[in-house]
């Protein structure tokens, strides 16, 4: 099996890749039938001379890969026709922005994997970049904060050389007597969690950040029915939630009157309770002004997140009175840090675990027969049609 590694061709550029020089390295050992090519790359963490000085040929042509492994999504122009892609693709969620590719791989017979449907059979995914996501999510949180009221001044998580040097950095501030709010449980908020660690932030319980006082700053992890609850006031599970959103409220404001800063590390699906209104906001007892919104899902489910922001200006406000946008740090302002692509801030860390992952949970599928249906669950499209798992995208393909 030959596998290419491909160029990232999206704007702005994705210094990421799915394997490093040591994880094509380490492939081969594993599986002796791997070979490798590198498509060349100015902007790759990796350097090309980084891929050759391990014995990898660094070529243009990828034409005789097997398999093409990329981050972000390819540009129509780039696609090589009956090839098996994997990407995170972006158009599983029926994403208006990326129709056009998706109906450029069909019609060009190739079979997508999206990185984002390599799942186990209770549909939990096998891979990604969340973990990272939380981390600096989590970092340009305090990095407003300080830049804002003037606290301290961190440095962008982009120009640090690694993750190490990022907690280098924290462990120097001294941070106000902050009461966060942090939401999700997946990887993404255990990488904030990290983070808020890192900084020994304490720890509390749902009713002790709701009545309790501390001079120091303190963080609250809240799941699913801590900030929902059902309409008829029964109380069951978490699970019902998922299955049954509609039957729920948000029960967030009771948090939203105490806390002053709010990590959404949750996923937030379809039908789900908004946490708070664009009424609420404007109330006098809504007291968070500092929202990192690292799943940044654009007005649904925090009306404040009225568009993602980017790594070059990754903080605006929001004015909860006239509900538009205004300043990162005017004085009526919720403060929005909403960078969709937040893992590409450690391009190194960030690709270093990903690649060790790919290589333990996805790349055995290939040889052992697809055992566990891995592939056969993430396949999107195959011989110039959508699969039967992904039809519900038939009316998002045939749009023009």
């Amino acid at each position: 099996m030959k596998i290419g590694l491909i160029k990232e061709r999206k704007t702005p550029p994705d210094r990421r890749v799915v394997l490093t020089p040591d994880h094509c390295v380490e492939a081969m050992r594993l599986f002796p039938g791997i070979e490798f090519k590198i498509e060349p790359s100015d902007i790759r963490i990796f350097s090309d001379d980084a891929y050759r000085e391990k014995g990898l040929e660094v070529t243009d042509d990828l034409s005789d890969c097997d398999v093409l492994l990329g981050v972000k999504e390819v540009p129509i122009e780039f696609l090589i026709p009956n090839k098996k892609y994997f990407f995170f693709s972006h158009t599983i969620k029926k994403q208006p922005y990326n129709r056009k590719l998706l109906q450029a791989i069909i019609a060009q017979d190739i079979e997508l994997y999206d990185h984002e449907t390599l799942v186990d059979e209770q549909g939990s995914r096998l891979i990604g970049f969340g973990r990272y996501a939380g981390i600096v999510g989590a970092y340009n949180c305090f990095r407003a904060i300080g830049l804002r009221d003037g606290h301290f001044t961190l440095p962008q998580a982009k120009d640090l050389p690694d993750y190490e040097a990022l907690k280098r950095e924290l462990s120097q501030i001294v941070l106000p007597p902050l009461k966060i709010v942090l939401t999700g449980s997946g990887k993404v908020a255990h990488g904030a969690v990290e983070i808020l660690q890192h900084l020994q932030i304490k720890q509390v319980t749902v009713n002790e950040f709701l009545h309790g006082s501390w001079n120091g700053a303190v963080f609250c992890w809240i799941d699913v029915l801590d900030y929902n609850k059902r309409k008829d006031g029964r109380v069951i599970d978490k699970y019902d939630f998922y299955q049954h959103p509609e039957a729920y409220e948000s029960d967030f404001m009771r948090f939203a009157q105490v806390a002053d800063t709010f990590i959404a590390g949750h996923f937030y699906g379809t039908g789900a309770p908004m946490f708070f209104t664009k009424d609420q906001a404007r109330q006098q007892d809504f007291t968070i002004n500092m929202i990192a919104d690292i799943s940044c899902d654009i007005h649904l489910p925090i009306p404040s997140t009225i568009r993602p922001s980017t790594i070059a200006d990754p903080f605006y406000g929001y004015d909860p009175v006239t509900e538009s946008e205004t300043t990162f740090d005017a004085p009526r302002a919720i403060t929005v840090m909403a960078v969709d692509n937040l893992p590409c801030e450690l391009p190194k860390d960030a690709s270093e675990e990903f690649g060790k992952i790919f290589i333990k949970n996805i790349l055995p599928a290939f040889f052992n027969n697809d055992a566990e249906k891995i592939l056969e669950r993430a396949l999107i499209t195959r011989g110039g049609a959508l699969t039967v798992r992904y039809s519900y995208l038939e009316d998002y393909v045939k749009k023009v």
